[in-house]
C-alpha cells in the first residue's frame, strides 16, 4: 500500500483510509470484535489511516483492532460538531480515553458549512489549536460537503480538509464537483493535507465503483480517501484496487448488486427531527407527516437515525 505524507502536518498515511462509519451503529451495527478484525485485515495490508468521529460511535472497534494486531502507530482522524471550549474539551478527552491515547492524530470540526459556521465554532477551534501546541493534537482542520467550507479552511489556515468529492459531484451542496475541484487544488497548494470522503456517494455509486475509484485516485491533488467498508471481500477489494490490481469479476459483481438504502419504519412519529438535520435536504414530512426520503439526494450517512427519538431510521 501506497503511502504519502499529509501535507504539512509530518504525518504519512495510507492511499487508502478507513472509514468507519459503516462499522457502527448508524449503519451496518457490526459487533466490535468483528468490526475490530475488519480492521486489522487492512491494518495488516498496509493501511495505517483510519477515519471516525464522536457521532460514529467506532471507537471501540479502532480500540479493540490496535489491542488485537499490536499496531499502536495507525493514524487516527476524529471530529467533533463541538461549539464551544468546554464542548470540545469533553469530546477530545472522550476520544483520547475511548481509544486509550495521550494524544489524536488529526481533530476536526465535524461538517462546517462556511466562514461563518467555522466563525460560531471559533472557540472550540481556538481549544483545539491550543492543545495542537501542547502536542495532545497533531493536526486540526475541518470536515465539508460545500465549497464554502473549503475556502474557510484556507483562509482559517488549518492543517487539514476532508472534502465531500466524487466522480458525479453526488452531494456537493453549493456548487459543481468542478467547483469543489478547485477550492480543494487550492488548499493542496497551501500545503494542507487533504482526505476526500464519500468516493462512492455513501453507496450510491456502488454500480460505478471502478470509475469513482479511479477518479478519486487520478487527483493530485488528495492525498489519501476514506472509503467505508463492511466485509472482508470489500476490505481486499479496495485495496487490491489502490494496489493498482483492479477489481477481481467476483468483486465487480458484489459491488454492482450491492444495493443501500434508506429505511424508515411505519411508527415514525413525524417529528421533523431528521428533516432537520439532514445536511441533504434529502427528507421532508409528507402530508400524513411520515418522514420520506428523496432518495437521489440522500448520501446514506445515517446521521438522521442518530437524532430520530423513535429509533425509525436505518440503513438496510
Amino acid at each position: 500500500m501506497e503511502q504519502v505524507r499529509l501535507g504539512n502536518t509530518g504525518l504519512t498515511v495510507s492511499r487508502l483510509c478507513y472509514g468507519t462509519l459503516t462499522l457502527g451503529p448508524l449503519q451496518a451495527a457490526l459487533p466490535v470484535e468483528e468490526g475490530a478484525q475488519l480492521l486489522c485485515c487492512a491494518i495488516e495490508r498496509g493501511v495505517n489511516f483510519v477515519d471516525t468521529a464522536q457521532l460514529y460511535e467506532t471507537y471501540p472497534y479502532i480500540r479493540r483492532a490496535m489491542e488485537i494486531s499490536g499496531e499502536r502507530d495507525i493514524i487516527i482522524s476524529t471530529k467533533t460538531y463541538a461549539h464551544t471550549r468546554e464542548l470540545a474539551a469533553a469530546a477530545l478527552e472522550e476520544a483520547r480515553q475511548e481509544l486509550n491515547r495521550d494524544y489524536i492524530d488529526i481533530f476536526l470540526l465535524h461538517e462546517q458549512e462556511s466562514e461563518h459556521t467555522l466563525r460560531g465554532h471559533r472557540d472550540a477551534l481556538e481549544y483545539l489549536l491550543e492543545q495542537k501546541q501542547k502536542g495532545i493534537i497533531r493536526a486540526v482542520g475541518l470536515s465539508s460537503h460545500m465549497v464554502a467550507g473549503v475556502d474557510a479552511a484556507i483562509s482559517a489556515k488549518l492543517d487539514i480538509i476532508h472534502p465531500l468529492l466524487n466522480l458525479t459531484g453526488l452531494g456537493i451542496c453549493d456548487g459543481t464537483r468542478e467547483d469543489m475541484q478547485v477550492a480543494v487544488n487550492q488548499a493542496y497548494d497551501a500545503g494542507m493535507g487533504i482526505f476526500s470522503m464519500k468516493a462512492l456517494g455513501g453507496g450510491n455509486l456502488f454500480r460505478q465503483a471502478e470509475k469513482c475509484l479511479e477518479y478519486a485516485i487520478s487527483l493530485p491533488y488528495v492525498h489519501s480517501v476514506a472509503v467505508g467498508m463492511q466485509s472482508q471481500g470489500e476490505v481486499d477489494a479496495n485495496i487490491d484496487f489502490f494496489e493498482g490490481k483492479g477489481f477481481s469479476p467476483a468483486a465487480k459483481t458484489a459491488l454492482q448488486n450491492k444495493t443501500r438504502r434508506l429505511h424508515i419504519e411505519s411508527w415514525c412519529e413525524g417529528c421533523g427531527a431528521c428533516v432537520s438535520r439532514c445536511g441533504q435536504s434529502a427528507l421532508h414530512l409528507d402530508k400524513q407527516g411520515m418522514a420520506v426520503c428523496e432518495e437521489s439526494k440522500c448520501l446514506l450517512c445515517g446521521y438522521c437515525g442518530a437524532v430520530c427519538p423513535d429509533i425509525a431510521i436505518k440503513i438496510i
